[in-house]
């Protein structure tokens, strides 16, 4: 017998420890994203940690700027950035107030309101595929720029929250490096992820932008 996920929302007390705890801790837990014509809920399936000050992969490693502002606030926010001109990728902001770390959301199972999320990703071959990456999971729950900043912990009036699911265990459980990280970020096996899930995304090394001739 499959058990219920647990419908609660995960506490702010959470995410307001070191984000190497956190990370594998999302694994199976759900993402809900309230729209007017319904809700979608996902489950997350695969995480990448990024360790502010600590960790020359994190947009937080050079301090403070406009852009990660979130990122230095209070744990259990949503810290949304835009990349290569064209998408959205979706993060929670953990670790105490000021340490700036979050955890990206890489891929996960929708499971429930996938007739939303197909209109979203036209593209997709098969439901495995709507939120297979982490433009893809962001674009899957109509997440963006304004969304940066809200409270992922509130219970009520909140278009975006997560709650506590079914989390899976440590055996179920692999690490390795990051997607595209170069540099000395590219060593730290930070990307979690839930072992033979047919969502997670493929891993991918960090290749160098080619110059335009």
């Amino acid at each position: 017998m499959i058990a219920t996920p647990d419908r609660t929302p995960l506490p702010r007390k959470f995410f307001d420890r070191p984000v190497l705890e956190v990370a594998p801790d999302l694994l199976g837990r759900i993402v809900v994203r309230e729209t007017p014509d319904g809700p979608i809920a996902l489950r997350l399936t695969e995480v990448e940690a990024y360790d502010g000050a600590n960790d020359p992969g994190s947009h937080a490693y050079r301090g403070r700027t406009a852009r990660n502002e979130v990122m230095f606030g209070e744990p259990g926010h949503v810290y949304v950035y835009f990349t290569y001109g064209m998408w959205f990728c979706m993060n929670l902001v953990c670790g105490p107030e000021g340490r700036a770390s979050g955890v990206l959301l890489r891929a996960g199972e929708i499971t429930e309101g996938a007739e939303l999320a197909r209109t979203r990703r036209l593209s997709a071959r098969n439901d495995k595929e709507l939120a297979k990456g982490p433009a893809r999971l962001a674009t899957a729950l109509g997440v963006d720029r304004e969304f940066n900043g809200t409270d992922a912990c509130a219970t009520t009036d909140t278009p975006l929250r997560v709650l506590t699911g079914t989390p899976v265990p440590s055996g179920q459980v692999s690490s390795g490096p990051r997607t595209g990280v170069s540099g000395e970020g590219a060593v730290h096996p930070w990307r979690y992820w839930v072992t033979d899930d047919p969502t997670v995304s493929p891993y991918r090394a960090h290749a160098p932008r080619r110059s335009r001739s």
